[in-house]
């Protein structure tokens, strides 16, 4: 049997509707959430992205302003629009897009970000909360992926949750979020990477697999077990000769085969990567209502 496929399109529209009737009530209480955006360079993929998360915030109603400065910009420069925005009371959420240049600090940049204006959930103090429980906006690729499992009716609570990939921007913060004691979470999870001697004896352990490797196809239909949920939320450029740019999209996982032996998959396109922005948008309306209540 034919696994079901999450949308993450569906989900992700879904969550923005819900999102679009919070921004227009928050409205008429004289709150109008905001997102700053520093957008260093012209990088073609920076660039699609700031401009999907602009066309975001107009869709939900949000206020969104975009600073964008050329490739060579001091990393002084950069900090004093972030300080600018931190103080400005229009900007409830800061986004810088990475990656940076060379000669600028992700990790100075990141950590000069007020916390309470991090959607990206990436600053020390957020992320410190989070592996406490303490409320925190969430990284928004791993939040995603929490929204699309309980969304899809595929509660984590109880669940042997095994996580491919020990990034910094997926699959730690996911652990963290996924073991915690709270709904949509409650897992007992375990994270899997290059360092095992033999990933297949832990893959085919889960009730819900996570891959987020980097590594197109790593995952093969062997080392899945009947009826897992698989989440994939690898983005990699696989060369085709067929498509007119030359390359086509996989994910980490070998989705036709999986998807024989599964029972909920995401597709790539159109999985997870839809709801990163999406959890974006909701971070920041998030914030706009912390700051608010300060």
């Amino acid at each position: 049997m034919a696994a079901k496929v999450i949308s993450g399109k569906e989900v992700a529209a879904e969550i923005r509707k819900e999102l679009t009737v919070q921004v227009a009530e928050l409205k008429e209480k004289g709150i109008v959430p905001g997102l700053g955006v520093v957008l260093v360079g012209e990088d073609p993929a920076s660039v699609s992205y700031v401009t999907s998360k602009a066309k975001g915030c107009q869709e939900i109603g949000m206020f969104e302003e975009t600073v964008k400065l050329a490739k060579d910009t001091a990393e002084e420069d950069v900090l004093k629009v972030i300080d600018r925005m931190n103080h400005d009371p229009k900007i409830s959420g800061i986004l810088v897009q990475l990656p940076l240049p060379a000669h600028i600090s992700v990790e100075k940049v990141i950590g000069f970000i007020s916390p309470e204006k991090d959607v990206d959930g990436f600053h020390p103090v957020n992320l410190g909360k989070l592996l406490r429980g303490e409320e925190c906006p969430l990284p928004c690729t791993p939040h995603g992926v929490k929204q699309l499992l309980v969304r899809s009716g595929n509660d984590p609570a109880g669940k042997h949750v095994v996580i491919c990939g020990r990034s910094n921007i997926v699959g730690k913060p996911l652990a963290a979020i996924l073991m915690q004691k709270a709904a949509g979470a409650n897992a007992v999870v375990t994270v899997v990477h290059t360092g095992a001697k033999d990933i297949k004896h832990y893959t085919l352990q889960a009730d819900i697999l996570v891959a987020a490797m980097g590594i197109p196809h790593a995952i093969t239909a062997d080392m899945v077990k009947e009826g897992t949920v698989v989440v994939d939320v690898g983005v990699n450029r696989v060369p085709d000769d067929t498509k007119k740019s030359g390359f086509r999209l996989a994910g980490d996982v070998d989705y036709e085969p999986i998807a024989e032996k599964a029972s909920f998959i995401t597709p790539v396109p159109g999985g997870v990567g839809p709801m990163t922005v999406t959890m974006l948008l909701y971070n920041t309306v998030e914030a706009a209502i912390r700051l608010n209540q300060a």
